[in-house]
């Protein structure tokens, strides 16, 4: 059964995307721990971060790179953060976060929640900045 990420990605189910190539797509965290939390999906459903091909792995940074630029651009941060858990959805990601403090990154806090016209706005700036 397909994960929510390839529902996403074959546009069965709509995101606030940030930025799509052939191999990769970044949208909202829909559950964010801040604003800009961005996620970064590989299109090939494989569950397991190091179970993908070398040029995944070193290629999902390099597709990040401008899209943690632009973050930085749009939402006051010290550095935007890098996570990868991968217990919440069976199909690789990273979690971009922009943060201040290490407790910006704790999974554990309550998630935000933002107005649909917020989260575009949201993801239009960014998208104006890469």
């Amino acid at each position: 059964m397909a994960t929510i990420f390839t529902k996403i990605i074959n546009g069965e189910i709509p995101c606030y995307k940030i930025a799509e190539d052939e191999n990769f797509i970044a949208f909202l965290d829909i559950n964010p721990l801040v604003k800009g939390h961005t996620l970064v999906v590989p299109k090939k459903e494989i569950d397991y971060l190091f179970d993908q091909t070398n040029d995944v792995l070193s290629n999902i940074l390099l597709f990040s790179k401008p899209i943690a630029k632009a973050i930085e651009k749009v939402v006051p941060c010290v550095r935007i953060g890098v996570t990868v858990i991968g217990l919440e959805v069976p199909h690789t990601h990273i979690h971009l976060i922009p943060i201040n403090h290490v407790s910006d990154m704790d999974f554990a806090k309550p998630k935000l929640t933002f107005e649909a016209s917020e989260m575009e706005g949201i993801a239009e700036a960014i998208r104006e900045n890469l």
